[in-house]
Order: C-alpha cells, then structure tokens, then sequence
C-alpha cells in the first residue's frame, strides 16, 4: 500500500440537543460554527470538524476500560504547562466541569473536563512533536 492516512479530520460526537451543544462548544471553546440543521452540527477548532450528532438519552463518546474506570476517547494538546493550567482556569471561570490537574507518569501533566452531553475529555500539556515542526516552526 504506498498511500497511508495522514490525519484524523472529523470526530463524531452524540448530544442530546444539537442547538444548546453547538452554543455550548462556541461559547466556551471558542468553536468555530460552520453549519448547523436539526440533527447535527459542524464546528472547526483544535485544527479538526467535530461533528454534533443528535443522539438517543444517555449516548456519550466515553467508555470504560477493563477496571470499570470511565475513559476519554479525545485528548487536546496545549502548548506546555503554563498554557495548561491557563486553559484549566478559563474552564473554572466558564463554569464547565472540569477535573485536577494530574501527573499520570509521562511526560507532561493532564486533566479532564466534561461538555453538556457529559462527553469526557482529556487536555495534555504536551504537543506533539510532529506538530510543533510542522505548524509552530
């Protein structure tokens, strides 16, 4: 095969209500709203589309891994700890559900938060090294 995949550029995500979630992402991500009808919505922000999609009750993106602990599917990347905790305060400050900022044993520190949905993400101080060549050089 000499063609290989070179980026993840659309995530899907179920919310429950399309409108208050797609104001919800604008509002306190900064998301960049660039379509939206009854039962989806595409927004541009962290360098990919996220896709709302009207879903059934209690859909999250979430699972949990072999000891029962909820996991993340999505991890953010921000530009080193000071920008980390920064980003960790304006989550405080807009009222989203966040979680402490955490040492998990790697490089970098990391935490949690949560959108309307009660979709878990996570954000790590740590951008990836491709990246920063690619678009931070």
């Amino acid at each position: 095969m000499k063609e290989k995949l070179v980026r993840v550029g659309t995530t899907y995500l179920p919310v429950r209500n399309v409108e208050n979630s797609s104001t919800w992402y604008v509002n306190k991500l900064g998301a960049e709203l660039s379509y939206k009808d009854e039962d989806k919505a595409i927004l541009n922000f962290a360098n990919q589309s996220i896709f709302l999609v009207k879903a059934k009750e209690n859909q999250t993106s979430n699972f949990y891994d072999i000891y029962g602990e909820e996991r993340f599917s999505i991890t953010f990347e921000v530009n080193g700890l000071d920008a980390l905790k920064a980003i960790h305060r304006e989550f405080i400050e807009k009222e989203i559900k966040v979680g402490e900022i955490e040492n998990r044993g790697h490089a970098g520190r990391n935490f949690v938060f949560y959108d309307l949905d009660g979709n878990k993400f996570d954000v790590w101080s740590e951008l990836s090294t491709i990246f920063k060549e690619k678009y931070l050089a």
